[in-house]
C-alpha cells in the first residue's frame, strides 16, 4: 500500500533510499575507533614521553602501522559524515547546504592525506 499522494509521486518525493548506508557507516565506524584509540593513545603516549628513535621503532612494525593508518583512515570519515548530518539538519538554506557538505568533505579529505602523508614519511624518513 502506496501512502504518498499523486503529486508526491509526481515528484518524486519520498525516501531517497541513501540514509540507511550513511547511519550504517558511522555506526561501523564509530565501533571500528573503540580499539584503534588504544593504539592511537599508545602512540601518543611514546611520542610525548619515550626517545623517538623507540616511537619510530614502535610504528615502524606492520600491526601498529596499519592500525593507525585504520585509525586516521576512520576518525576523519566518521567526522566528515557526523558534521555533515549536522549541516543537513540545522541549515536551512539548500545552496549553503550543498557548498558546506563539500566543503567539509574536502577539508577532512585534505586532513586525512596530511595526517597519512606525515604517518609515512615517519616511517620513510626515520
Amino acid at each position: 500500500m502506496d501512502y504518498r499522494s499523486p503529486l508526491a509521486k509526481a515528484l518524486g518525493l519520498g525516501s531517497a533510499k541513501a540514509g540507511t548506508s550513511h547511519w550504517w557507516m558511522q555506526r561501523v565506524t564509530a565501533v571500528a575507533l573503540i580499539p584503534l584509540s588504544f593504539w592511537l593513545i599508545t602512540f601518543l603516549d611514546l611520542s610525548l614521553n619515550a626517545p623517538y628513535q623507540q616511537t619510530i621503532e614502535w610504528l615502524i612494525s606492520p600491526l601498529n602501522t596499519v592500525c593507525i593508518v585504520a585509525w586516521v583512515l576512520a576518525v576523519f570519515y566518521h567526522s566528515a559524515l557526523g558534521l555533515q548530518v549536522v549541516i543537513e539538519d540545522y541549515v536551512a538554506v539548500e545552496s549553503i547546504k550543498i557548498i558546506s557538505v563539500w566543503a567539509v568533505n574536502l577539508v577532512f579529505l585534505f586532513l586525512a592525506l596530511a595526517a597519512l602523508i606525515a604517518v609515512f614519511r615517519i616511517l620513510l624518513i626515520g
